[in-house]
């Protein structure tokens, strides 16, 4: 009987020190973190649905526009599965806040890049690659695209990597920075082909002067 009653209080004990600490944590921290990490992931998704819609309009538009796959929610939901293992395990690695504000201020900047890249692209810029040249398909080579060729993926790569700093989450900041990288180094070569069908030595011309906007890929 006294062997369960020191029991009994050895775990109400830690059991009330690990409430407090939880509740430190999510009152603030986490909760800051968290809010920002979903406020950035429904203003993504529904302003793309959105100017996809304003754009195209209502009947060329399908929910493939809100760029939600099977492997993107798995990233996600292990991006979210690290953070709360992250903060039982080692809650300070979040408090890093100078990091978490720079990565807020790339999916800031990436939000801004992606959607200057819609918006001046106009009808030209679609989510799926055209194998087909159509005639308000116009090589679009001002405004954001003055400076890199893939201003719609750089956006994207910026903000997607920027999400997992901001959550401070050190094995999804890498894996997201490979994963999206090696998508996009594969779609590149694949969409340029197209490109280079659709308007030929003005945009080998363009190419050559403009970089892509993905590191490492010409």
């Amino acid at each position: 009987m006294l062997f369960l009653k020191d029991l009994q209080g050895f775990l109400l004990k830690n059991f009330s020190e690990l409430e407090i600490s939880f509740s430190e944590i999510f009152s603030y921290t986490a909760c800051r973190q968290l809010s920002q990490m979903i406020f950035a992931i429904i203003f993504f998704h529904g302003s793309e649905y959105i100017l996809a819609v304003g754009i195209h309009g209502r009947q060329n538009v399908t929910l493939k526009s809100l760029l939600i796959s099977k492997n993107y929610l798995l990233a996600m939901i292990l991006s979210f599965l690290e953070y709360f293992l992250e903060v039982l395990v080692c809650p300070n690695l979040k408090e890093y806040w100078w990091v978490s504000h720079i990565g807020l201020a790339m999916v800031v900047v990436g939000e801004i890049v992606r959607k200057l890249a819609i918006i001046t692209a106009g009808r030209s810029f679609t989510h799926l690659i055209k194998v087909y040249h159509e005639d308000h398909h116009k090589l679009v080579t001002h405004g954001v695209y003055r400076f890199v060729r893939h201003p719609g993926y750089n956006g994207f790569l910026v903000w997607a990597v920027g999400t997992q700093i901001m959550l401070c989450n050190p094995i999804s900041t890498v894996a997201f920075a490979i994963v999206v990288w090696h998508f996009f180094a594969e779609r590149i070569p694949y969409e340029e082909y197209f490109l280079r069908q659709f308007f030929g030595h003005e945009y080998e011309e363009y190419a050559r002067r403009v970089p892509s906007g993905v590191p490492f890929v010409k």
